[in-house]
């Protein structure tokens, strides 16, 4: 990173920073300075829904950090089937409605992220991805959520592609880092073009 800063994270997701240092990118990993969910209401009540939801709460995070002469990463991720938009599911009872919903049908991860300089948005990018949940039963429901236990809270849908989750599935479209929350091929070509990462 130039003059040795390294990127700022407005994220307590351990996925997003291990995606970051694994690309080779130097992060400083901050929990946001906002409540996200009461963003999230009030940008729905503003009538803000969809992929853009997925921006605005993006830029939201990054601006929700402040340090002066460093670039702040914010990143969020919105799953959508049709209209319809899927929060975490706040327990089991959540999580299998969510699950039974997707069955057989194909939903879309949409990442974005943004990057914030001393206030002002510098960069933002999004990234999509096509997921086509396979056909379950309800007993092949309840035994993943007993097997998978608290991890299918961690994020809409109840699943986790990088763990038991991918046996939901029948077919995954799109970049794997898009698909764990950020749109990386895409923030990584903005801080080679930027200078903070080689050429």
């Amino acid at each position: 990173m130039t003059g040795g800063k390294k990127l700022v994270l407005a994220s307590s997701s351990p996925t997003r920073a291990r995606l970051l240092r694994d690309a080779g990118v130097p992060v400083e990993a901050v929990h946001p300075g906002m409540d996200e969910e009461a963003a999230k209401r009030a940008l729905r009540a503003d009538g803000i829904d969809g992929a853009a939801l997925a921006g605005r709460l993006a830029e939201a995070k990054a601006r929700s950090v402040r340090r002066p002469g460093r670039l702040v990463l914010g990143a969020d991720q919105v799953l959508l089937q049709g209209s319809r938009v899927f929060d975490k599911p706040a327990d089991r009872g959540e999580a299998a409605a969510q699950l039974a919903a997707l069955a057989a049908r194909t939903h879309r991860l949409v990442s974005a992220a943004s990057i914030v300089e001393d206030g002002a948005e510098v960069w933002s990018g999004t990234e999509e991805a096509r997921l086509t949940v396979r056909n379950l039963g309800v007993g092949f429901i309840e035994h993943y959520l007993d097997r998978v236990g608290g991890d299918a809270f961690g994020g809409p849908g109840a699943y986790r592609v990088e763990g038991l989750g991918i046996q939901l599935f029948e077919r995954i479209e799109g970049s794997h880092a898009a698909i764990l929350g950020l749109p990386l091929l895409p923030l990584l070509a903005y801080l080679r073009r930027r200078g903070t990462i080689a050429e």
